[in-house]
């Protein structure tokens, strides 16, 4: 088995790159002067064009395109207006999330109060694309790899030192400090304008929620009804948040070692949760020996982190640690789709470099690496380990937005308890920065993703309340575990399109 095969688990989509020029900046788009045509990649939807700014501070310069999509109200009485959507990453595509987010089950209550807008962020997919020219070996995740000690760290910084470099001498390297989320958010604001809008509504998950809470900063008053679900810090994808994917997997871990105790009978890895636990450990130590030839701990590990994302892959995972803990042969599971790994890598690297701060001595990683892997032994050790960011060949070209509580109260936060990429603590800061505009629904439930990812119906009932009455609860509130009654009503083959939809949106938050 390669690599890549564990740490791709539900990373399965298709994101087509095409090449724009840069061309002088016209006027924005006057409401109406769209030209919509169905998309390339879902022809439910309809999808356009808009060129936006290279850089803000500079209106009247070059221009890049953003590629937009819309699934469109049909009942013109019940519409309220507009609703962006963003599946995290940083780097995922969003062209074709409105159709996936139909597919999960989106209720028909918002399908009519809203026309839902999907976009390819600036850097990403149908909008002009970048690129770090990362070669085969390299098109793996940016997520840092478990560092065994001092010296991994250093080998680690050799080669992500050398994919910043091809980032800044590769054939987009132009436009390459202007791929921010501040930016992003900014081309949000030029979509609102160019549909004719005085407001906009949003729901983000993952980093997603950062961008909402980055343009709920920027422009408060242009705000309607804002949904940040498994919610990053306030500081974004920075290096506390990279290293709080370790405290992430400790806490949706037990889930996991739950449900495998209770099949022990099945896959054979532990009759109780510690035994589980203790499994994991067995075989980190065994494939950081070397026992099982293409795949070594690190890989193991960070597999093992992708598939907390959702319940439904725990089955595979179990499967692949029998394999490993017999013979170690794994059948690799069959790909619906191929994704532009190098584009969406790339993109990701673009907007968490260009946004953050991030230390450049090699030692500093050194010393955390070592802090975590005592604090978080499953995962600390990765987490904590070094970016391409420490050798970024660009400057920020403005501060970090300051995520604030200055505008109208009307950001619903919603996050499971249990989420192994953007942990409770996270969301709880984020929550805290917002102040008094934001409410927050903590759900009993584990994985990534609240709305139409989780059953609990408190957590999903919540989300349609807001966005079709806009009514919130009054206080910060919880929502207690319960049977996963919300879809418990679908038949199988709506359940299993809703499964592949879900598939879809995870697949472009690449671990975030």
């Amino acid at each position: 088995m390669n690599r890549s095969v564990l740490s791709r688990i539900g990373t399965l989509t298709a994101a087509v790159v095409t090449t724009a020029v840069l061309v002088p900046a016209s006027a924005s788009a006057a409401a109406g002067a769209l030209d919509w045509e169905a998309c390339p990649d879902a022809p439910t939807l309809q999808c356009t064009t808009l060129k936006v700014p290279l850089d803000y501070r500079n209106p009247g310069g070059p221009t890049i395109d953003v590629a937009v999509s819309k699934l469109a109200s049909t009942k013109p009485a019940k519409r309220r207006g507009v609703m962006l959507t963003n599946p995290g990453g940083p780097g995922g595509p969003g062209l074709t999330m409105p159709e996936s987010l139909r597919a999960a089950g989106m209720p028909a209550s918002v399908l009519d109060a809203y026309d839902i807008i999907g976009f390819d962020p600036r850097g990403i997919g149908h909008s002009t694309p970048v690129t770090c020219d990362l070669k085969p070996e390299q098109l793996v995740s940016n997520v840092p790899p478990y560092a065994r000690d001092a010296a991994a760290v250093a080998d680690r910084a050799t080669q992500v030192a050398g994919v910043a470099k091809q980032c800044g001498e590769s054939k987009t390297a132009g436009i390459l400090p202007y791929i921010t989320t501040a930016n992003t958010a900014r081309d949000m604001d030029r979509i609102r304008e160019a549909l004719g809008e005085k407001k906009l509504s949003y729901y983000g998950v993952s980093y997603g929620s950062y961008l909402g809470a980055v343009y709920s900063t920027l422009f408060p008053q242009r705000t309607d009804r804002i949904v940040l679900d498994s919610v990053v810090g306030p500081g974004g994808l920075d290096p506390s948040t990279s290293r709080r994917l370790a405290e992430g997997f400790q806490d949706r871990f037990p889930d996991f070692a739950k449900w495998a105790a209770a099949r022990h009978a099945s896959y054979g890895l532990g009759s109780t949760p510690r035994q589980v636990t203790a499994k994991f450990y067995e075989l980190a130590a065994k494939l950081d020996g070397g026992a099982v030839p293409g795949v070594d701990g690190a890989a193991f590990r960070m597999g093992t982190f992708g598939a907390l994302y959702s319940t439904g892959s725990f089955p595979t995972l179990a499967q692949q640690w029998q394999a490993l803990d017999g013979e170690g042969v794994l059948k690799q599971s069959a790909q619906a789709a191929q994704i532009d790994m190098g584009n969406v890598l790339s993109g990701q690297l673009h907007v968490v470099c260009n946004d953050a701060n991030w230390p450049e001595n090699v030692g500093t990683y050194q010393r955390n690496v070592e802090k975590d892997r005592v604090k978080y032994p499953m995962f600390g050790a990765a987490g904590a380990n070094i970016w391409a960011c420490a050798y970024w060949p660009s400057e920020s070209i403005e501060p970090a937005v300051r995520i604030g509580d200055r505008g109208p109260s009307n950001i619903l936060v919603v996050q499971n308890l249990r989420d192994p990429a953007t942990p409770l603590s996270g969301a709880k800061e984020t929550r805290r920065a917002l102040g008094d505009r934001a409410r927050m629904v903590s759900v009993d439930d584990g994985g990534h993703g609240v709305w139409l990812s989780s059953e609990n119906a408190c957590g999903n009932n919540a989300v349609n309340r807001f966005l079709v009455d806009g009514k919130r609860p009054a206080h910060d509130t919880a929502c207690a575990a319960d049977n996963g009654g919300y879809f418990g009503s679908m038949s199988p083959e709506r359940r299993q399109e809703r499964e592949k939809a879900l598939d879809e949106v995870r697949s472009k938050q690449l671990m975030f």
